[in-house]
């Protein structure tokens, strides 16, 4: 299974692909950027993104939405900004910074299981 990371920060992109290893994820694009992001889900259609909301440029909510304007992807928001993703993409999994794996991995099964998230339609 292939993952998106978009994620600013180096070391919380790591500690998110180490979640999604150890629930069988084994391919990842990482992007700190709203444009990288859509570049990586453009070269290669993940079955997952975790996303930040606030990135080195752009905004997380806006790249998920590009990407999953035309397919739908099991979106997971690991953030601070809560209000802001349940405002914009009410429907989609939420995880609070600084995150627990348990958590993350909670949240990714749970998503998984319930199909791909409703992202475009926020």
């Amino acid at each position: 299974m292939h993952a998106l990371i978009i994620e600013p920060q180096i070391l919380t992109a790591f500690m998110i692909e180490d979640a999604l290893r150890s629930i069988g994820f084994t391919s990842f694009a990482f992007a700190t950027t709203e444009a990288d992001a859509v570049a990586a889900a453009e070269a290669r259609c993940p079955d997952l993104i975790t996303a930040a909301v606030q990135l080195a440029s752009g905004c997380g909510i806006d790249a998920v939405q590009e990407i999953c304007r035309e397919r739908a992807i099991a979106v997971v928001f690991i953030t601070q900004n809560l209000k802001e993703v349940r405002r914009r993409a009410p429907r989609v999994a939420v995880v609070r910074k600084p995150f627990g794996v348990a958590d993350l991995q909670a949240a990714i099964v749970a998503t998984r299981a319930g199909g791909a998230s409703p992202a475009a339609q926020a």
